[in-house]
C-alpha cells in the first residue's frame, strides 16, 4: 500500500544575512493513513520545520514532498490552502484562537472558507464541542475557557472538515498534567477513529504515547521505531478543480463581511479613529455642496430680483463716457419705438437725480426716479398698498409719486395707510399714490430713501430737459435675450443714424454669477475632496497598522484553510466597511450642519440633491478601495509560518 505523506531528500533553508541556515538536511520520511507519530527532538533541532512543511505551511528548499501520491511543489498558494482546509487539522501549543470569536465560531472558521452552509457547520460545530465535554461552552470566547478547554476548543477546530491528518504541536506544553492526559486520551481516540495523527513534541513521556517515534536532532532524522500498519486508511483525494457557483460566491463575500464587522466592533476605538477622516471629508463635500447650492440659490435670486430678462439701454459708447452729446441721445421717441416691438413685454424711460424730501419738520435726503407708465412692469414690482401710475397721470404730468417702504417708515413712522398724504419733492407738493412692497437686495440692507414720479412730470417741472438717463426694456418669455438685446442695438441705431447706445443684459449678470459661484463651490469641494483624501491615507495607515496586530489572527486564518483571496477580500471589505459607516456619519454630521445654517441664515433655503449623497457613497468606496488595497494585498502576502510565529 503507498503512504499517504512520503517526504524524500527534503531540505530547508532559511536566509541569515548574506549566508544560509540549513535547518532540516536531506529528510526521507514516509506515514501511512492511521498511524500515531510523535516526532521528538531538542529545541531546534528542525521538528517544527519538519511539522510545519508536512502540514503544507512550508515548501522545502530541495526534495520533494507527496501527499497521497501528489506532489505539493506542483499546487500553487490556493491549491496548498484547499489541502490544509480539505485534509489537515492544526492543534497549537498556544490553541491560537481567535479572542473575538465564541468556541464555537472558532471551531466555524474552517468550514467558513470550505463553503459550507452556515446552519450545517454550526451543527457541526456543536456537535464536536458537545462531544469533547464542552456543550455547554459554546457560546464562551477563549478567555472565559480554561488551558485544557481552549485546546479541547482547538481540536474540535481541527477536525471540522473532517482532519484526517491531525498535526499537534506540543498540545500538551502548556497545559497542566491532568488537563494534558485528557489531551493525549482524546487524540489517541482520534487515531484509533482512522485520523493519522502527527505529535511534535520535546516531552518523552508524551512521545511514548505513540505507535511510532521519531527523533530528530540537527536537522537529521536520528533515530525512527519504525512504521506500522495503517488502521482505516482514509486516502486523501488529489485536487481537482472545482466550479465555483455563484450562491458560493456570495457565502465567501457574506461572511467576509461578517468577519469584517466582528473585527470592527471589537476595536471600537481604533475604528472609530479610522472613521474620523473619512466623517470630516464626506461632511465636507456634502455640506459644501448643499451650502454652495443654497448660496448659489440666493445669490440667483436676489440678482433676478432686480428683473429677470431685462436689458438696460445707455446713451454713450460704455460706462464713463465723456461725449457730451452722445449723452443726450435716449429720447422718449425711443421709448415709443421699443414699445411698438413684438419682443418687448414693457419699456420704460428713466430720469434720475438727487433730492431732498420734507414732511413738516422732517427733512431726508433721497433718490429721485422718473419713470414711464410701465416702469414697474419691467421690474415685476408689488405694492404693498396703493396703485401704478395711470395712463392719465403720465400725459397731465400729474405731480403724484411713488414711495419705497424706508420712506414711509421715515416720513411716516406711526401711520398704516399714508395713500393720499402730501410729500415735498425739492420745492413741489406730490400726492403719494402707492407704497412698493419691500424686497431684499442683492447688496444687502440698504437705509436710502426713493422716490418715483411720472418722467413727464420729472421732465417738465423739475429738470427740464428733453432727453432720458437710460431705458430699460423686458423682453417676452420664451424670446432669447441676447437676440433681443442684438434688435435694440440695431432699431435704435438706425433711429439714431450712427451708434451711439450701449446696452446691459441682466442674464450676462446672472450667468456670471452662476459662474463665479460655481467656480467657488468647485475649488471648496477640491479643498474638501483633498481633506477627504488625507483621510483615507489616515483608513490606510491605521489599517496596515491593523494588519501588523492581527498578524497572528491572518497566520491562524491561512493554517485552517483561509486562500490569500480570502485574506485579501476580508481586509478589502472591512477597509470599504469603515468607509462608507464613516461616509454615512459624515452625510449625517453635514445634515446638522445644514440645520444649523438653517437656523442661522434663516432665507436660505438647505436641500440634499441625491447627486450629494451619490457623491458620496461613491468617494466612501472610492477610498475604501484605493486606501485598503494596500493593506489588504500586505495582509495576504504575509508567510502563515512568520504570521503564527508573531505574538
Amino acid at each position: 500500500m503507498s503512504a499517504l505523506l512520503e517526504l524524500k531528500g527534503i531540505t530547508r533553508r532559511y536566509p541569515a544575512g548574506e549566508s544560509e541556515i540549513t535547518v532540516l538536511k536531506e529528510v526521507s520520511l514516509t506515514i501511512n493513513a492511521g498511524e500515531m507519530v510523535a516526532i521528538i527532538g531538542a529545541s531546534g533541532s528542525g521538528k517544527s520545520t519538519l511539522m510545519n512543511i508536512i502540514g503544507c505551511l512550508d515548501k522545502p528548499s530541495e526534495g520533494e514532498y507527496f501527499v497521497a501520491q501528489q506532489n505539493i511543489s506542483q499546487l500553487d498558494d490556493d491549491q496548498l490552502a484547499e489541502l490544509r482546509r480539505e485534509h489537515f487539522g492544526f492543534i497549537f501549543q498556544r490553541y491560537h484562537l481567535l479572542s473575538h470569536l465564541t468556541a464555537e465560531q472558532n471551531v466555524e472558521v474552517p468550514a467558513v472558507y470550505a463553503g459550507a452552509g452556515k446552519a450545517q457547520r454550526r451543527q457541526r460545530a456543536i456537535e464536536l464541542l458537545s462531544q469533547l465535554g464542552l456543550g455547554e461552552r459554546v457560546e464562551y470566547r477563549p478567555s472565559q475557557l480554561s488551558g485544557g478547554q481552549q485546546q479541547r476548543v482547538s481540536i474540535a477546530r481541527a477536525l471540522m472538515n473532517g482532519g484526517q491528518v491531525i498535526l499537534a504541536d506540543e498540545p500538551t506544553g502548556a497545559l497542566d498534567s491532568h488537563s494534558g492526559e485528557e489531551v493525549m486520551k482524546i487524540l489517541k481516540d482520534l487515531c484509533a477513529q482512522g485520523h493519522t495523527v502527527i505529535i511534535v513534541t520535546h516531552d518523552p513521556k508524551v512521545a511514548q504515547q505513540a505507535e511510532r517515534i521519531i527523533e530528530i536532532k540537527d536537522g537529521e532524522i536520528l533515530s525512527d521505531s519504525g512504521t506500522v500498519a495503517a488502521i482505516k486508511p482514509t486516502p486523501i483525494q488529489k485536487n481537482t478543480p472545482r466550479r465555483i457557483s455563484l450562491g458560493q460566491v456570495y457565502g465567501r463575500f457574506s461572511e467576509a463581511l461578517l468577519m469584517a464587522w466582528r473585527a470592527m466592533v471589537v476595536n471600537k476605538m481604533r475604528t472609530l479613529l479610522t472613521m474620523l477622516g473619512i466623517i470630516i471629508g464626506i461632511a465636507s463635500v456634502v455640506s459644501i455642496m448643499v451650502i454652495g447650492d443654497a448660496a448659489q440659490g440666493m445669490v440667483l435670486n436676489n440678482i433676478k430680483a432686480i428683473g429677470t430678462n431685462t436689458i438696460s439701454v445707455y446713451p454713450g459708447e460704455d460706462f464713463g463716457s465723456d461725449d457730451a452729446q452722445n449723452r443726450q441721445s435716449l429720447k422718449s421717441e425711443d421709448v415709443e419705438a421699443l414699445a411698438q416691438q413684438p419682443y418687448v413685454e414693457a419699456v420704460s424711460g428713466q430720469l434720475s437725480k438727487s433730492t431732498r424730501l420734507r414732511r413738516g419738520n422732517l427733512d431726508a435726503s433721497a433718490q429721485l426716479l422718473g419713470v414711464g407708465r410701465d416702469y414697474f412692469k419691467v421690474y415685476a414690482e408689488n405694492f404693498s398698498e396703493g396703485m401704478s401710475f395711470t395712463p392719465d397721470m403720465v400725459e397731465r404730468r400729474a405731480q403724484v409719486v411713488v414711495i419705497d417702504a424706508n420712506t414711509k417708515r421715515r416720513f411716516f413712522p406711526h401711520q398704516k395707510n399714508v395713500v393720499g398724504e402730501t410729500l415735498l419733492i425739492g420745492n413741489m407738493p406730490a400726492t403719494v399714490i402707492g407704497v412698493l412692497a419691500e424686497q431684499k437686495s442683492i447688496f444687502g440692507s440698504t437705509n436710502s430713501l426713493s422716490v418715483w414720479l411720472p418722467d413727464t412730470t420729472v421732465n417738465s417741472k423739475i429738470l427740464n430737459r428733453p432727453y432720458l438717463d437710460n431705458i430699460i426694456v423686458r423682453v417676452k418669455e420664451g424670446v432669447d435675450a441676447k437676440i433681443a438685446e442684438q434688435q435694440i442695438t440695431r432699431l435704435l441705431t438706425l433711429r439714431h443714424g450712427k451708434k451711439d447706445i450701449f446696452t446691459y443684459n441682466i442674464d450676462t449678470l446672472v450667468k456670471t454669477a452662476e459662474k463665479t459661484t460655481s467656480t467657488m463651490q468647485l475649488f471648496l469641494t477640491l479643498v474638501a475632496v483633498i481633506s477627504l483624501v488625507v483621510g483615507g491615507i489616515g483608513v490606510m495607515n491605521i489599517m496596515l497598522v491593523s494588519v501588523t496586530e492581527r498578524t497572528r489572527e491572518i497566520g491562524i486564518r491561512m493554517a485552517v484553510g483561509a486562500r490569500t483571496s480570502d485574506v485579501m477580500q476580508q481586509f478589502l471589505i472591512e477597509a470599504i466597511l469603515v468607509c462608507l459607516i464613516g461616509g454615512l456619519m459624515g452625510i449625517a454630521l453635514s445634515y446638522g450642519i445644514s440645520v444649523i445654517a438653517q437656523m442661522a441664515l434663516p432665507g436660505w433655503t438647505f436641500a440634499f440633491q441625491p447627486i450629494a449623497l451619490i457623491s458620496a457613497f461613491i468617494c466612501s468606496t472610492a477610498i475604501g478601495v484605493i486606501f485598503g488595497f494596500l493593506p489588504a494585498r500586505s495582509a495576504a502576502r504575509l508567510n502563515p509560518i512568520d504570521a503564527l510565529a508573531r505574538e
